[in-house]
């Protein structure tokens, strides 16, 4: 190396050398010296440029260099640097570099730089000038240091966080559009059953047609928060696929083919199958519209073993079944690919999409204790490109329990007991008051959980609570069950709510706790007032529990 004289600053040596050296004999010669063995056996990636060339060129690598990008030394030496830089390589970073070396001062920073087989690596580099005796510059140093997993773990960390705030604006939001939702559906449905115009019954109906599409909106938004109430059972994933493939081929048209490749023998899962297939139709609509011209899109199952990979994963080690989307289009750039989740993120045109479609399978596989993951390559002259989606859930035990849903029945179910009331929307009250009057239930309300506490204490004759769980004040739904059970431990108790299982989930285990989601139909809640009243003290799910009721 070019032997070193005094720190061309006048600062402190403990900080002059972060800015320049100077040294007393330039040349690269003489390479035997003890300091030439150093720079080649470090770890620490380095090279040296000469300002004084054409182009400021590289005139030494070290082997550290090397071994980061995949270069020869021959390969380097007479390049400038910016070979190394890319397509997502920063404009504003590669401008500072480069007024800090026509500047002759040294510079610290992180830019995105590429190997020799193209791969991208995140490069931590420090540039500082080298002046001759005279003042004179003579070289530019550069040490380099790879900061790719850094910069991806601190770029989960920020997307997690971010993903966080949006999924509790997102259901905090769908709460209150579910009471609206209830409220529009409910006095429709009520709308719909007193008058006979058919021109009027076409109006309602399609009204209803819009609220519905609102409510599977909103369900949506709660899937992609992790706040959706599911009802998780035994599936045979492959059974599933099957059986869904009907419906993707028609989804999908004409101009894309459906290619099924399930693994026998598969393990069951846990998943609420509902859910399930939402997600897969959203992914499946996804690879359609990538295909523009058409293309086969591939539905594979696999089972999958995590062990020490699993942690980078984020996923406990164990047995996992693979459901796979694989498409022929275009692919994703790396910037898209990693937005492809978030909600109301669409690269489609207006009204081709609301970008909700992978935010919901996203929520959905992570709510099952899943993972969700994108693996794209845009397509080029040399290579096909594609987008394979990946849903991995934990593996079961046991064989699958494959039953059908049972037909909902045809006749109300109706009663004579009475049932009281605890909704803090006076609009939803009011609904929920009239669906179980002309049931045939005597009906007493409250607006809050203190004024259902005071009727409770007074009121001889309830048969059942029926409480919305989110209310205003000290005592919300699971509070109130809780109270009104320690006072009546035979008591049933009906809960409904727009948001979320969690909040259940955290609530107490009343084995006569059932709950309701929003917006629900006269029907529904006919069939569950009359499912909690018959059961009564018996065993009932426990609050996060599967329910079939």
């Amino acid at each position: 190396m070019p032997e070193l004289a005094e720190s061309h600053s006048a600062e402190a040596p403990s900080l002059a050398h972060l800015k320049s050296a100077t040294i007393r004999k330039p040349g690269l010669d003489d390479r035997g010296s003890v300091f030439f063995a150093a720079i080649e056996m470090t770890r620490m990636p380095m090279i040296l440029t000469d300002p004084r060339r054409p182009d400021n060129p590289i005139v030494f690598a070290n082997r550290a260099f090397q071994d980061l990008t995949g270069y020869t030394e021959a390969e380097l030496v007479g390049r400038n640097c910016r070979f190394l830089q890319g397509p997502e390589t920063s404009r504003e970073t590669v401008a500072e570099l480069r007024q800090a070396v026509e500047e002759r001062r040294a510079i610290a920073t992180e830019i995105l730089n590429y190997k020799r087989d193209g791969s991208p690596f995140w490069n931590g580099i420090f540039i500082g000038p080298v002046f001759d005796e005279a003042g004179d510059i003579v070289y530019f140093f550069a040490s380099q240091l790879d900061v790719t997993r850094r910069r991806v773990s601190e770029q989960a960390f920020r997307q997690a966080q971010k993903m966080e705030a949006i999924g509790q604006l997102t259901a905090g939001l769908a709460h209150d559009f579910n009471n609206l939702l209830q409220v529009v559906t409910g006095n429709l449905e009520l709308a719909r059953g007193s008058v006979t115009s058919d021109r009027a019954q076409r109006q309602l109906a399609n009204a209803a047609g819009a609220a519905e599409r609102g409510a599977k909106l909103t369900k949506q938004l709660l899937s992609f928060a992790r706040k959706a109430r599911l009802e998780p059972r035994s599936l045979n994933l492959n059974a599933l696929v099957l059986a869904f493939a009907e419906v993707a081929e028609s989804t999908l048209g004409r101009n894309v083919s459906v290619r099924l490749d399930l693994t026998p023998r598969l393990p069951p899962v846990t998943l609420d199958r509902t859910n399930l297939e939402m997600a897969l139709l959203n992914v499946l609509i996804n690879a359609r519209d990538a295909m523009p011209a058409g293309g086969t899109v591939t539905i594979s199952t696999a089972p999958v073993h995590l062990n020490g990979n699993g942690k980078a994963r984020n996923l406990p080690p164990g047995d996992y079944v693979a459901l796979r989307v694989r498409d022929e289009g275009e692919g994703m750039p790396p910037g898209i690919a990693e937005r492809a989740t978030e909600p109301f993120f669409s690269t489609k045109g207006p009204g081709k999409g609301t970008g909700l479609g992978l935010a919901m399978a996203h929520g959905f596989v992570q709510q099952s204790r899943g993972r969700l993951e994108i693996e794209t390559r845009p397509k080029t002259d040399a290579a096909a490109g594609g987008t394979t989606i990946t849903m991995l859930f934990p593996a079961g035990h046991g064989a699958s329990i494959e039953e059908e849903p049972a037909e909902q029945k045809a006749v109300l179910r109706r009663g004579d007991e009475t049932v009281l009331v605890v909704e803090d929307s006076d609009d939803v009250r009011a609904l929920a008051r009239e669906y179980l009057e002309s049931l045939g239930y005597g009906v007493l309300t409250a607006r809050d959980g203190e004024e259902g506490l005071d009727i409770l204490a007074r009121e001889e004759r309830i048969d059942l609570l029926f409480s919305d769980i989110v209310m205003p004040g000290s005592v919300n739904g699971l509070i109130l069950a809780e109270k009104a059970q320690s006072l009546r431990p035979d008591l049933p108790v009906l809960l409904t709510t727009g948001y979320n299982e969690d909040l259940v989930a955290q609530g107490p285990a009343t084995p006569t706790m059932d709950v309701l989601g929003k917006p629900y139909r006269k029907a529904e809640l006919a069939d569950r007032v009359r499912s909690a009243l018959d059961r009564g003290a018996k065993r009932m799910p426990a609050p996060g529990e599967p329910h079939h009721g």
